[in-house]
């Protein structure tokens, strides 16, 4: 209560839609609360935008959406510069993009290296185009619970090798890689590098530009609160535009789009990135969020995402070593994003009977229990009292139902 009473940023969270105190939410990192502003946005696009201004609204207020809010959250997020970023699709279509106009960049090189620990999608994307393309892909393991090492990267990195692709911040462990030593070590052999931001965006400083990224890709529905489906961002860094080619072209990356012509002549810029109409409504929801964040600091958000994981990974010792779970997180506060993870064999019970004390964390294969720390929203207080209640429930192992394999 103390550090909450000194939180700078406490106040952000009126801000959110809360309408259960009781509830102690820990799942922010798989999906933000409901800004206010969020809701009154989406309210006014659906009453007066469509419901009074109907198809006006498409050239009047829309068709620079993905534009102008992937330009928000590029240059106040991202650490780029306008026209980088563009919102549209969702980030598995976003990632085939980004990655196949990859290796149609390098189609003398037959190699893809990609973690085994990444989100399945972006393995199942890389593994789709290995697939259609007979590639060969260079996996690499982590040891622990710190994620894959720069020497790491280095090691399976040669002059076959076209891209890379790996996530800023373990979506299990929190582990939070070394962008700019790991894109360096990729370009020394004249590869491409692509980070998945689904983790950090949001509550890490990330800058794309300072670190050499070619490309990138980020959900929006975690830390930056667009609301369920909301739709990603792609990154392509300004001097690899002219380079990377989109490969999925449709009627709104076309440079006239309204002509109707035959032929295909694409947009400058990040405009090329889009394909087909975007979901308004849903991109509406993104907007407000980002702009709290920008109005915050991104290094005011950081600080107290340290401290909330920090004062976790103190009660994760006093509370629940002792218990038997298992810190499946980096102790160093410098290397781990906003979420911490334990272990425990009976994970997914746990976190069912966690939500039934109305601690609402989620379960992640094959023993995690991931607690979410949004720092617009989470207090001190949470943190404190959904590890209290996780420890109470330790001391109680006949409450346990083993559910078998999942």
């Amino acid at each position: 209560e103390a550090q909450d009473a000194g939180d700078s940023l406490a106040s952000y969270r009126d801000k959110f839609v809360v309408a259960d105190e009781s509830v102690i939410y820990l799942d922010g990192n798989s999906l933000g609360r409901l800004p206010k502003a969020s809701a009154e946005r989406v309210r006014e696009v659906v009453e007066e935008d469509w419901g009074n201004h109907l198809i006006r609204s498409w050239t009047d207020r829309w068709i620079d959406l993905p534009s102008r809010i992937g330009d928000l959250i590029g240059t106040s997020l991202l650490g780029t510069g306008r026209d980088e970023v563009i919102v549209g699709d969702s980030t598995t279509v976003a990632l085939y993009k980004v990655v196949s106009a990859c290796l149609d960049a390098r189609p003398d090189r037959r190699t893809i290296v990609i973690e085994t620990g990444n989100f399945p999608t972006d393995r199942y994307v890389v593994e789709s185009l290995a697939a259609q393309r007979g590639l060969e892909i260079r996996w690499l393991d982590q040891t622990d619970a710190g994620g894959v090492s720069t020497s790491q990267v280095a090691a399976a990195l040669d002059g076959s090798v076209a891209v890379a692709v790996l996530s800023h911040v373990d979506y299990r462990s929190a582990a939070l890689l070394d962008m700019a030593g790991i894109t360096a070590a990729v370009h020394d052999v004249g590869a491409l590098m692509i980070w998945d931001l689904c983790h950090s965006v949001g509550v890490v400083p990330i800058d794309l530009q300072a670190d050499g990224v070619d490309a990138a890709v980020g959900c929006t529905y975690k830390y930056l609160n667009g609301g369920p489906g909301a739709p990603a961002f792609t990154y392509v860094r300004r001097e690899r535009q002219a380079e990377l080619k989109q490969p999925i072209w449709g009627w709104w990356s076309r440079r006239e789009m309204f002509d109707m012509a035959q032929g295909y002549h694409a947009s400058a810029g990040m405009k090329a990135w889009l394909t087909g109409t975007p979901g308004v409504l849903s991109m509406a929801a993104i907007e407000p969020a980002v702009a709290m964040i920008a109005e915050a600091g991104i290094a005011a958000v950081r600080a107290k995402s340290r401290a909330l994981t920090e004062l976790g990974v103190r009660l994760y010792d006093e509370w629940l070593a002792p218990r038997g779970l298992g810190l499946a997180s980096p102790r160093d506060a410098s290397r781990r994003g906003s979420h911490i993870t334990v272990s425990h064999p009976d994970a997914k019970a746990l976190t069912l009977q966690l939500v039934d004390k109305g601690v609402i964390p989620d379960f992640r294969q094959p023993d995690g229990i991931r607690l979410g720390l949004a720092p617009l929203t989470t207090r001190y207080v949470d943190v404190y009292d959904g590890f209290s209640v996780l420890a109470d429930l330790l001391g109680a192992p006949w409450r346990f139902v083993r559910l078998g394999p999942a």
